[in-house]
């Protein structure tokens, strides 16, 4: 989609989903889910840790099935050049795996993907679906790791 044809209703969708996104990240930096904990390396948000710690008795929320039913794609290289396919998980792949990496596909694509133009990110209401989604469950995961203060800043 290009910038102007961008809906002017979608603009605070995108910056509040970009923004919450930021915010669970840097409250997982916070929070010491670091993918390094040497001194010196880049401060890194560690999701596959956080993932391991709370997937054992994560049950998803009707945000959360709804995100998985929606099926964000991901944008993979191919001989031809660039396409969009469905997300696979491995059978051993828990329920909060997957909600984590439909989050950062929807994540990527908003921010990398869908510059020639996929169906899916060229499409207002499938925006308009995902991004709300998305921020729900966000916020049940900030709340899930007790990290409400950093990631809302209110402490």
């Amino acid at each position: 989609m290009r910038h102007v044809e961008v809906k002017d209703d979608l603009w605070p969708l995108i910056c509040n989903f970009f923004f919450w996104f930021s915010r669970f990240e840097s409250a997982l930096k916070e929070n010491n889910w670091l993918k390094s904990d040497t001194i010196g390396a880049t401060a890194l948000a560690d999701w596959k840790s956080f993932v391991e710690a709370y997937a054992g008795d994560y049950a998803p929320s009707d945000a959360a099935e709804r995100l998985i039913a929606a099926n964000p794609q991901k944008q993979i290289v191919t001989e031809g050049g660039l396409t969009f396919t469905d997300v696979t998980f491995k059978d051993s792949d828990s329920q909060l795996d997957r909600v984590a990496l439909l989050l950062k596909t929807v994540r990527n694509n908003l921010f990398h993907g869908g510059k020639h133009g996929s169906a899916y990110w060229d499409d207002a209401e499938r925006i308009r679906l995902l991004l709300p989604l998305c921020i729900t469950v966000l916020d049940e995961l900030a709340e899930r790791g007790e990290m409400q203060a950093d990631y809302t800043g209110y402490y």
